[in-house]
């Protein structure tokens, strides 16, 4: 089998502002809300303000019917800073496992060339999900966005999926010798 040309399978597309949010959208700087614990009065809470680049993992089906007050996002990190921050990382053998699929918690997204949204590999963290206001990110389509396509944005799914499925078995089947 012919392999064909990356070109006919490009990773991200830029859409325009009047492009519904989807799954696989890109955006920078949103902030999250984080409850700071613990807390005492069940009505009100102090909360920390997080800022993070962040992939959509809610399903497009989903978004566009208006179906969620809360669209699912996961944070979205530089590979270099990823690499600073956990040093095994900044290895090529863990660099290495990320582009393999085989660091549970997090997955590897190709760099992005396009013109004007030129962006370094980047890893999307499972591991720290959180809840925007879907009202917020709409308001937020007033500038053109990153989307990952498919099949990248469906391999991202995946790979999501896979890590919130995981099962810890008790006791486990010794290994062959």
């Amino acid at each position: 089998m012919d392999r064909q040309p990356e070109a006919d399978y490009p990773w991200y597309a830029v859409v325009d502002t009047d492009e519904p949010l989807a799954q696989g959208d890109l955006f920078e700087v949103c902030p999250v809300l984080v409850p700071q614990v613990p807390w005492t009065d069940e009505r009100e809470f102090e909360a920390d303000i997080q800022v993070y680049d962040v992939v959509v993992m809610s399903q497009s089906c989903d978004l566009q019917h208006g179906k969620l007050d809360l669209v699912l996002v996961c944070p979205v990190w530089d590979l270099g800073l990823f690499g600073e921050e956990n040093s095994h990382y900044a290895t090529n053998k863990g660099r290495e496992e990320l582009r393999r699929g085989d660091a549970p918690g997090y997955q590897l997204v190709n760099c992005c060339e396009l013109e004007g949204y030129e962006r370094d590999f980047r890893v999307v963290d499972f591991r720290n999900v959180y809840g925007v206001p879907s009202g917020y990110l709409a308001a937020r389509t007033d500038a053109p966005r990153l989307r990952l396509l498919p099949p990248y944005r469906e391999h991202l799914a995946q790979a999501f999926a896979r890590f919130f499925m995981r099962v810890g078995l008790p006791v486990d089947i010794p290994p062959f010798r």
